[in-house]
């Protein structure tokens, strides 16, 4: 079995795969062939690479491996018919990825469609080992732009009062934000419309604001439902209310397949302070604040900064790889048998719970989007997405 790690596109700073996992999977059997550079961005030498045991290649060896893994998407037109790959494919916004996979007849498996609810996964979840990292690299980010200091200090010029933080959403990415922004020193409120996050939100440290009527909006896969516009108009203005006086806001509010829900809209922009910084981190997916232009740092004209920094795990490449990296190889060490790669068609991960069962989502499927050109059965969802 060969395994090859490609150099990402421009942009990218991660590796999928760190020089210390090449052990556990040459142990599986594998050849690692890693192209040159691969690790470059991410502060990993071609040496270090060696050291570990794998091999440095051409992109055009690489290329050949039976399986390749990846975080971008590659160019599907340059692979061959039955290889395998395993990458961050983000299927539901990119269904022309899905055509390509299977124009080429070549089995595609998503990292960010691991079914997080399943115990067996949760080593192998990309989605919450990546938006951990974001949501504290957002913090950092809010505090770095913020024209005030974060924790409150007691000096003989005087006190200076702590920041307020206000967090939108409460999943991953938002509790460690809220984590982070405590450990800094600050005050922070938070929201989310999953009532069940209030104790979560009041353990890391959090003050929940709780909307009127609000209920447990959260969908069987554990990701926050879509909501009727009038609920996130009262969303919006109450917890926007509470973020006016705020220093930093920080959004998270992201919905599995969708575009990002607009939880900031402008009208609550021009009603925050000067010097106030808002952090989206939904920038790459359409952003949760109507202004934010994504890949930029913008100043609006009642002087509210607006960070669209896109890709925040990226912003940490050393250590989102090295995540990254061990999810993957978890990952795939559950599909080598007896020295071979193995698509076992009763594997909830590839394939989705079996219906029935506790962990069942209609529709939803697991990592294995097309195997050698073809949509599994199971997968009802994506193939509405490609017709």
């Amino acid at each position: 079995m060969k395994l090859g790690v490609l150099v990402e596109s421009e942009g990218e700073t991660r590796v999928a795969i760190v020089p210390n996992s090449i052990p556990k999977l040459t142990k599986m059997g594998f050849e690692v062939l890693v192209e040159s550079g691969s690790g470059n961005s991410a502060h990993h030498s071609d040496s270090q690479y060696e050291a570990k045991g794998a091999t440095i290649a051409t992109r055009e060896q690489a290329l050949e491996c039976n399986l390749l893994v990846c975080i971008g998407a590659p160019d599907f037109s340059s692979l061959s018919e039955g290889q395998i790959v395993a990458c961050v494919a983000d299927p539901f916004r990119h269904p022309e990825r899905i055509r390509q996979a299977m124009d080429g007849k070549v089995t595609l498996m998503s990292m960010d469609m691991i079914p997080r609810r399943l115990s067996r996964a949760q080593a192998m979840d990309v989605n919450s080992s990546q938006d951990n990292l974001a949501g504290y690299k957002a913090v950092l980010m809010g505090a770095a732009h913020v024209p005030k200091g974060i924790p409150m200090m007691t000096t003989s010029a005087g006190t200076v009062r702590p920041a307020k933080f206000v967090i939108m959403g409460s999943g991953v990415a938002g509790l460690q934000a809220i984590a982070t922004a405590k450990r800094l020193g600050a005050i922070v409120y938070a929201s989310d419309v999953r009532k069940s996050t209030a104790e979560q939100i009041e353990s890391v440290g959090g003050r929940f604001i709780e909307v009127e009527g609000m209920d447990d909006f959260e969908d069987e896969s554990g990701y926050a439902k879509p909501l009727t516009p009038e609920f996130i108009q009262k969303v919006n203005d109450t917890v926007c209310e509470v973020a006016a006086d705020a220093d930093v806001i920080v959004t998270t509010a992201r919905i599995f397949g969708r575009p990002a829900p607009i939880t900031v809209p402008a009208s609550a922009v021009a009603e925050f302070r000067a010097g106030s910084v808002i952090v989206d981190m939904n920038a790459d997916v359409g952003g949760n604040c109507e202004l934010t232009s994504p890949g930029e740092v913008i100043t609006t004209e009642n002087g509210v900064t607006i960070v669209g920094t896109t890709n925040l795990p990226g912003q940490l490449a050393s250590t989102a790889s090295m995540l990254y990296s061990n999810n993957l190889t978890t990952f795939v060490g559950s599909l080598v048998k007896d020295g071979e790669i193995v698509i076992d068609p009763d594997d909830d991960i590839l394939f989705g719970a079996p219906e029935g069962s506790d962990f069942f989502v209609a529709g939803m499927g697991g990592v294995l989007v097309c195997m050698n050109g073809e949509i599994h059965e199971k997968q009802t969802r994506l193939a509405g997405v490609v017709e």
